[in-house]
Formats: structure tokens, C-alpha cells, sequence
């Protein structure tokens, strides 16, 4: 009887040895960090001082004379509102 108990015994740490599983790893995910409130508002800043000033533009070129005699037309006046 002792020997099919130690027999017994062999085959069941045979089947437990060869059924071993590697041991599962889990990674746990990184807490992402939250912002705390905001701090005080900075000092202003100084006024900055004020540019040079640009260079002056070239001159245009000159039109050219009309022909002849130049009519301007004035449209009527409106009647007055009575």
C-alpha cells in the first residue's frame, strides 16, 4: 500500500511540475498627475519705447494732361420737404 501511495504521490507532483505556468505580470498604469489651482497673477510689464520712424516714400509719377475741356454736371436739387 505504501508504495502506490509514494507512486500516487510521484505522479501527481509529475503533472503539477509539467502544468507549471509562467506567472502573470500586470502593469499597473502610471497615475497621471492633475494640476493644482493657479498662482497669483505676475507684475505688468514697462511700456516699450517707441520705434524709429519710416523712411519717406519715393514721389509719384505725373498724369498726363486732358483733351479738351472738362464739363462737370450737377444733378438738381431736391425740392424742399414742405
Amino acid at each position: 500500500m505504501k508504495t502506490i501511495h509514494l507512486a500516487a504521490v510521484l505522479l501527481t507532483l509529475l503533472g503539477l511540475v509539467a502544468c507549471e505556468k509562467q506567472p502573470v505580470v500586470v502593469n499597473v498604469p502610471v497615475p497621471v498627475a492633475v494640476p493644482g489651482p493657479a498662482g497669483p497673477q505676475g507684475v505688468a510689464g514697462n511700456d516699450g519705447s517707441q520705434g524709429a520712424t519710416g523712411t519717406t516714400g519715393a514721389p509719384g509719377v505725373a498724369g498726363t494732361s486732358g483733351e479738351g475741356t472738362t464739363v462737370i454736371v450737377v444733378p438738381p436739387a431736391s425740392a424742399p420737404a414742405n
